[in-house]
């Protein structure tokens, strides 16, 4: 598929697609609504595995000291009781069956990314704090993006207390972690970067994004994923061109958010990955006509 027909192919789609597309430390060479705003879904995780690290570093923590694993959480709106999360809506039992004992925060957060648990996502921030992870956004030069809840807090939730991203919010806080492994940087000391890149190349849902690389190719990514939305945020690494930076978030009405509906999207960003690493040599050739890329957040 050529540029040309992928782009006239997004125009066709319904709900908004948005995709950022560029190397790392450097302007994006193709965005596409990269400043709108998405339902997070999980790809919040990343912003916490960031908190977590950098609470680590501040000796704020103790990543390897073991938590007790509980399904009670404080709820971000204050007045509510504590909540839980169910494990039906769960990727991962590994976690759940932990209930009861102790893990490390370190463990947790592992499971929070390569098997997407949101169990350990909210013992994670239960221990970080929400401040923590809005202050891995800030650093981040994140524009518009929010984590103001744990995950299946329903009175949060009504409360207008949401979970948002952008795809270019996305590729900076990324961006600074993949730069960040080779100098300092400001989300993590190197070492940290480097750990945070390990977890998110062990990733065991290799769905999107993932879908549309060759076999074998190394890739740092995050996906997630609810009804009526699909997302994935990568750094990719060929063998025999430089790294950069993919994020596609798609979001459609409640009207088209069938099971059908989550086959298309997660095809979706498949094919756009598929094309951009064909394109890995010259990501310029897949900037719109007439539509200059625009510059991304810039890192505090």
């Amino acid at each position: 598929m050529a540029a040309a027909d992928l782009h006239a192919r997004l125009d066709r789609e319904p709900g908004t697609i948005s995709v950022y597309a560029g190397r790392l430390d450097a302007p994006p060479t193709w965005t596409r609504d990269a400043e709108a705003t998405h339902y997070a879904a999980s790809t919040m995780k990343l912003a916490v595995l960031a908190a977590l690290h950098r609470a680590a570093e501040a000796n704020h923590l103790d990543p390897d000291a073991p938590v007790e694993v509980v399904n009670r959480f404080t709820s971000a709106r204050p007045d509510a009781p504590p909540y839980s999360c169910r494990r039906a809506y769960d990727n991962d039992g590994v976690v759940w069956d932990r209930l009861g004992g102790r893990a490390s925060l370190r463990w947790l957060a592992e499971r929070m990314i390569v098997r997407s648990s949101n169990l350990a996502t909210n013992l994670v921030v239960e221990h970080v704090g929400l401040a923590a992870v809005a202050e891995v956004w800030r650093l981040a030069g994140a524009r518009r993006s929010v984590t103001g809840r744990g995950i299946e807090d329903f009175a949060a939730r009504e409360a207008q207390i949401t979970n948002l991203v952008t795809a270019a919010d996305l590729a900076a806080l990324l961006g600074a972690v993949a730069t960040g492994a080779t100098r300092p940087g400001p989300i993590a000391s190197p070492a940290g970067c480097t750990a945070m890149l390990d977890v998110l190349c062990a990733q065991q849902i290799r769905q999107d994004i993932a879908e549309g690389l060759p076999a074998g190719v190394r890739i740092a990514h995050k996906n997630g994923w609810v009804r009526g939305v699909r997302h994935g945020a990568a750094v990719v690494y060929p063998a025999d061109a430089e790294a950069y930076l993919l994020v596609v978030c798609t979001t459609v009405g409640d009207d088209q958010t069938d099971a059908r509906a989550d086959v298309d999207a997660n095809q979706l960003v498949a094919d756009i990955s598929r094309e951009v690493w064909q394109a890995r040599h010259d990501l310029g050739t897949l900037t719109p006509a007439g539509s200059p890329a625009a510059p991304p957040p810039s890192p505090r």
